[in-house]
C-alpha cells in the first residue's frame, strides 16, 4: 500500500479506541483519520467539507491516491464528496465502505442523524466495496445490495455481524484487513 495513503472516514460518533478504524490507526499511525467538527450532530456539508479537506488539503501527499475506508455515515459522507467534487475523484484510488446506515430507517430519523441529507445513489468514480451485516440494525441486507449496485460497488456479506463496530464484537476485524489489502 505504499502507493497509496489510507484515509479512514469514521461514522456517526467518531468510532471509539476499541472500534476496528482506531485499532488499524493504532497499528499503522501514518494511516490518516478525517476530524469532523461535530462528531453527534452531523451536518452533511460539514462532513463532506472534513472529507474533502482531507483527501486535498496541502499537506495531503497528492502524488499518492488515496483509499477511503468508511464505516457507517462515513460512507455516505463519500458517496456525496464523489457526487460534489467530480473533478477531485482521480485523488481516491478506491474505497472500502463498511456498514452503510439507512437513514429512512426510524432509528436513523429518530436521531441526530435526520440532519444528514438522503443516500446519493450515482455510481462511484473510483473502485468500491459495500461490506453489509445480516442483522445491521440501521441497514437491512437487501437495500444495502441495492446501495452498491447502484454505486456500482462490489458487494460483501459479512454474515450477522452487527453494525461491524465494537459493540458487535469487531476489534481488530481480520476480514476487513483482508479486503482492504485486496484494495
Amino acid at each position: 500500500m505504499n502507493d497509496h495513503r489510507v484515509v479512514l472516514v469514521p461514522g456517526w460518533q467518531g468510532s471509539g479506541p476499541d472500534h476496528w478504524q482506531s485499532v488499524w490507526q493504532n497499528e499503522h499511525p501514518d494511516y490518516q483519520r478525517v476530524e469532523q467538527r461535530d462528531w453527534f450532530n452531523p451536518k452533511m456539508p460539514d462532513w463532506v467539507r472534513g472529507l474533502h479537506e482531507a483527501i486535498v488539503s496541502p499537506g495531503a501527499s497528492l502524488s499518492r491516491p488515496a483509499i477511503l475506508v468508511a464505516h457507517s455515515l462515513g460512507c455516505l459522507t463519500v458517496a456525496w464528496w464523489a457526487r460534489l467534487f467530480p473533478q477531485d475523484a482521480g485523488r481516491v484510488a478506491s474505497a472500502l465502505l463498511v456498514a452503510p446506515p439507512d437513514l429512512e430507517t426510524s432509528r436513523c430519523r429518530a436521531s441526530s442523524l435526520r440532519w444528514f441529507d438522503a443516500t446519493p445513489r450515482q455510481r462511484l468514480p473510483f473502485r468500491s466495496v459495500v461490506v453489509a451485516s445480516e442483522d445491521d440494525p440501521y441497514m437491512e441486507l437487501q437495500p444495502a445490495r441495492q446501495l452498491a449496485d447502484a454505486w456500482g460497488a462490489r458487494f460483501v456479506n459479512a454474515g450477522a455481524a452487527g453494525h461491524i463496530n465494537a459493540d458487535s464484537g469487531f476489534g481488530q476485524w481480520p476480514q476487513g484487513k483482508k479486503l482492504l489489502g485486496q484494495l
